[in-house]
């Protein structure tokens, strides 16, 4: 029995699996034909043609974040991720770009039209809805979400000793 086994055709020496930095490096075209293929199945993600775009101002940052209508996140970006470090992070031509950057991510995958949804004071309030206009994305509506503080809740009676 162990002699027929040996007889057969020895089985194909598989090769580990390789990324596609090392594919390109190696030359290899078989690798980066498979590459393809994953990140294809994984762009082919079903995408609402409705969403909500969120903008967060901070004074130091910008973030900007586009999800479809139950809260999935399609894309995202920030000043930092933009390239902006320090103070350039919370100026209002760093978070126009960083509002196209996430528009462009959004309106590749199918979003078409979204909501607007503003939080906090910062410079790049304006210039991100904007720059998600330009994008080619309709905004249907602009919605300040800032929380106003009110003080709080009455505190505890002083204690007496």
């Amino acid at each position: 029995m162990s002699e027929e086994i040996k007889e057969q055709a020895p089985a194909e020496e598989q090769k580990p699996a390789m990324s596609e930095a090392q594919a390109i490096l190696a030359g290899d075209t078989a690798a980066l034909a498979a590459a393809d293929e994953a990140a294809k199945k994984k762009s082919k993600v079903k995408v609402m043609p409705a969403g909500i775009a969120f903008i967060r101002a901070t004074y130091n940052n910008t973030l900007v974040s586009i999800a479809d209508a139950r809260g999935g996140v399609i894309s995202w970006s920030s000043a930092g991720k933009a390239g902006y470090k320090g103070s350039r992070k919370s100026t209002a031509f760093a978070a126009s770009q960083v509002a196209l950057d996430a528009a462009r991510t959004a309106f590749a995958r199918g979003m078409h039209e979204v909501e607007v949804r503003v939080q906090g004071a910062g410079a790049g309030r304006e210039s991100a809805v904007r720059a998600i206009q330009t994008a080619g994305i309709h905004v249907t509506c602009i919605k300040d979400c800032t929380p106003v503080a009110h003080n709080g809740c009455r505190p505890r009676k002083r204690r007496r000793v």
